[in-house]
């Protein structure tokens, strides 16, 4: 079941209210969203598919037009989610780091194909063009009758973010726009990208800013967590206590599957001979995505019980039968 926005929002308040948390991955590919959905219905556990610039404009979907690239995306994902199989798998397509000039465009695109969420890089902005983008955005949605759940950042990667900026950032698009924000994802001492110090992850900051933006809000607002690779299960289940709804994976998902693919190659370097008679099968793409999904699918099964994500897909279903 893909979620519009309402549904969408109903899903993190949920996480936010029953102390869970929903695992977000950056899906590299059409074989990983395969393998996500496969993971999540053995889980009984809702999912979110989400997208990066460098996914939208990559070769498996976009090929350099990242609007392109949300409507194969989207296609997908509608077509998996309405198959028998995984019709009871509740699906977040939310949109991840969309960045520079295009920004805007790109996530008008997405509200219009009825993206669940939407969310934007803002690294390179400073607060006043942050708190800009998202108000345009909402001014966009009205005009055109739109939904609209978005998830809000502050400089993620560095280091903890004051409660001033939550103010000044969270507060002020609320105050302007009330209702449309779902997510409040502050810097909390993590880092995009595998190989950082993790020393500094703060389940206090994280506590801190989940009540304090749901006061400014006046509803439980959940926080989402960049850069969650490298975390241990404990610091991870240490976050979903402290108040985070949503787990963005990324770096350690593709080094899995980076790392199972050149397993496959490895070990099947001889059949990869085209005069071995085995040649064909071992080069078709589905030997290899088989491979790779036998070693990444247990992963994200851990990953989503981690989070306490297991079994809240049939609960969830009952309480979004009356959203659409």
């Amino acid at each position: 079941m893909l979620l519009s926005p309402q549904q969408a929002r109903a899903v993190y308040e949920h996480a936010a209210t029953n102390r869970y948390a929903v695992l977000a991955v950056n899906a590299d590919s059409p074989a990983a969203v395969v393998d996500c959905f496969i993971a999540a219905q053995a889980c009984d556990a809702p999912i979110i598919i989400e997208t990066s610039l460098w996914q939208l404009t990559g070769q498996s979907f976009g090929a350099g037009d990242p609007l392109l690239g949300i409507d194969l995306f989207l296609a997908q994902l509608k077509t998996l989610a309405a198959n028998e199989r995984f019709r009871d798998v509740p699906v977040i397509y939310h949109t991840d780091h969309i960045k520079g000039s295009a920004t805007i465009d790109i996530l008008t695109h997405a509200m219009r194909r009825k993206a669940s969420s939407l969310s934007l890089d803002s690294s390179a902005m400073n607060a006043e063009e942050n708190v800009a983008t998202m108000i345009r955005l909402g001014e966009i949605a009205m005009q055109e009758e739109l939904s609209l759940t978005l998830e809000m950042e502050a400089g993620v990667d560095d280091g903890v973010t004051p409660l001033e900026e939550a103010k000044s950032l969270f507060g002020e698009v609320e105050l302007r726009m009330p209702g449309q924000l779902a997510l409040w994802a502050p810097g909390v001492g993590t880092k995009h990208g595998l190989g950082n110090d993790l020393g500094g992850f703060s389940p206090t900051a994280i506590r801190a800013h989940q009540e304090f933006a749901s006061e400014l809000a006046g509803r439980p607002i959940g926080i989402a967590l960049h850069g969650s690779s490298g975390l241990s299960v404990n610091q991870l289940q240490d976050g979903v206590a402290a108040g985070v709804v949503k787990v963005n994976w990324s770096s350690e998902s593709l080094l899995i599957r980076s790392a199972a693919a050149a397993a496959y190659f490895d070990s099947n370097r001889e059949r990869l001979d085209p005069k071995h008679p085995d040649f064909k099968i071992s080069a078709m793409d589905d030997g290899l995505q088989r491979s790779i999904s036998n070693v990444y699918v247990p992963k994200v099964k851990s990953r989503i019980e981690a989070l306490g994500g297991s079994g809240r897909a049939s609960d969830l279903l009952q309480c979004l039968g009356s959203l659409s």
